[in-house]
């Protein structure tokens, strides 16, 4: 298979490949599948990250820092950079040593057209329900190779599962339309949203492109759909003349489906959204021949991965008053002033229907307990064109400390003077929800003492439970506030 898959890519059977970007989710996980072909890996980013830090410890050279293109290694076969990097300026270094050179949809649109791909597409929940799918595909004996967005504990706490079956099961994202570079056998659409409005003009932009993304599932192929999203669903006239005319297969599904029940009992992780996730992985799974109790079985032995409500440990906050009732003192209340253990969880949610979802789902898991939400907003053009969707995002937090915005490198300006600023996020909210207590916090360095701040000394029977919410560096402050 190996030498089949370089005749049909074009490439040495052995080689040496330079990843720019390798600390991205979606290059770092193409570094494994080179290992796993015997290539030898090389590459670098702008910053450090646990990502990168993964690749050096399996030996991969990462440098770190801005790059130039005369960084490029003498000795190289192949060049695959990030969407985030600025690549035109490294191809033309690439094309004059005559070294192939492709952006990380461009060189995996070639592997889905050699695999049989399972493509996961959507504005929200494509992690998700990437990693069910190629979960149930492992149970299912297909061993299949898996490029998803998050790390699984099923896949050694990487991104990448090595396979040996034909199949590809791969997260595919709309940024930069990305994902119409890829050919899948099965194409999965969880929801469109008002997403990537760097990207998109509009909805309808959106719309269209996912249309197109559908358009290119091979002949005979497969659709599998959520009928509950709204957006998607207004497409299901356009999907039916291109299904009639690939001769497609077309899935809907939904939590309105008669077996939501048993998969609702499957799921050991909360959240109504993560059933409609669930739902799609199976029918998926379906489509290419794993048996729904294989799949119920999968499912059930499933606890989450990397940063979608993530459970990392505690924090401990010295001397909070906590009411206890001593029954040996005439059933009196007495203060115990001790540490207090809180709960804390790490969620990459950065859109307002996923904050909503993240908060409900907690809110599910913990209905006795209030919820401290940290929230760090991503990219300027994001906050400021969903602006209202953030002010009603976050109905399910009992107290929300928000940390300046994370601006995106390339896709934001220096400096911001409008208004999608935390500062004014924080603002609006509790102009629209007074009673509810908002902070802002402007140095995250301080997040350890300020929280011990605000809620100590407030007496309460049951720790609160603590989210770290965002998609920019808020996680390394969750690492600095959990305590082994």
């Amino acid at each position: 298979m190996k030498g089949e898959i370089f005749i049909h890519l074009g490439l040495p059977r052995r080689g040496r490949v330079y990843l720019l970007g390798a600390g991205g989710i979606g290059v770092s996980s193409l570094a494994w599948w080179f290992l796993a072909q015997k290539w030898a890996v090389e590459g670098s980013d702008i910053a450090k990250s646990p990502l990168t830090s993964e690749l050096r410890k399996q030996g991969i050279k990462v440098k770190i820092g801005p790059q130039n293109r005369l960084a490029i290694p003498r000795r190289v076969d192949l060049l695959v950079y990030s969407q985030a990097v600025a690549g035109s300026r490294f191809c033309g270094e690439a094309l004059a040593r005559g070294i192939p050179a492709f952006s990380y949809p461009q060189f995996v649109g070639r592997l889905t057209r050699y695999y049989r791909t399972v493509a996961i597409a959507g504005a929200h929940g494509k992690s998700t329900t990437t990693a069910l799918v190629g979960i149930i595909l492992a149970a299912g004996r297909l061993d299949p190779t898996v490029i998803v967005g998050t790390k699984l504990r099923e896949f050694g706490g990487r991104n990448f599962r090595r396979g040996k079956g034909i199949h590809l099961v791969l997260e595919a994202d709309e940024y930069g339309r990305a994902f119409l570079n890829y050919s899948p056998a099965v194409a999965v659409v969880t929801s469109i949203d008002r997403e990537h409005l760097d990207t998109y003009q509009n909805l309808g932009d959106i719309k269209r492109t996912f249309l197109q993304f559908l358009s290119n599932t091979a002949a005979h192929g497969t659709l599998v759909l959520n009928r509950d999203d709204k957006n998607l669903r207004s497409l299901a006239p356009r999907v039916r003349k291109l299904a009639a005319r690939k001769k497609l297969h077309i899935v809907w599904y939904s939590l309105a489906d008669a077996d939501v029940g048993a998969v609702r009992r499957a799921m050991k992780i909360p959240g109504e959204h993560n059933v409609s996730n669930a739902l799609a992985a199976i029918r998926a799974a379906a489509s290419v021949g794993v048996p729904r109790r294989i799949a119920l079985a999968a499912i059930s032995r499933y606890r989450g991965s990397w940063r979608r409500m993530e459970y990392r440990g505690t924090m401990r906050i010295r001397n909070y008053e906590l009411q206890i009732t001593d029954k040996d003192r005439l059933n009196k209340t007495v203060i115990h002033n001790s540490r207090f253990i809180i709960p804390v969880y790490d969620d990459y949610a950065h859109h307002p229907t996923e904050i909503r979802a993240t908060l409900a789902a907690l809110k599910e898991k913990y209905p006795e307990r209030k919820i401290i939400c940290v929230f760090q907003p991503h990219q300027t053009r994001r906050l400021q064109t969903l602006w209202k969707e953030f002010i009603g995002a976050f109905n399910d937090a009992d107290v929300m400390v928000l940390l300046p915005l994370y601006r995106v490198a390339g896709r934001d300006p220096s400096t911001n003077s409008g208004q999608a600023t935390s500062v004014k996020l924080a603002e609006a909210i509790h102009k629209k929800y007074p009673g509810k207590s908002i902070h802002y916090l402007a140095n995250p360095k301080n997040l350890e003492k300020f929280l011990s701040k605000i809620l100590s000394p407030k007496p309460h029977p049951l720790s609160p439970i603590l989210v770290m919410m965002g998609a920019g560096d808020i996680v390394n402050y969750t690492d600095a506030l959990v305590r082994p």
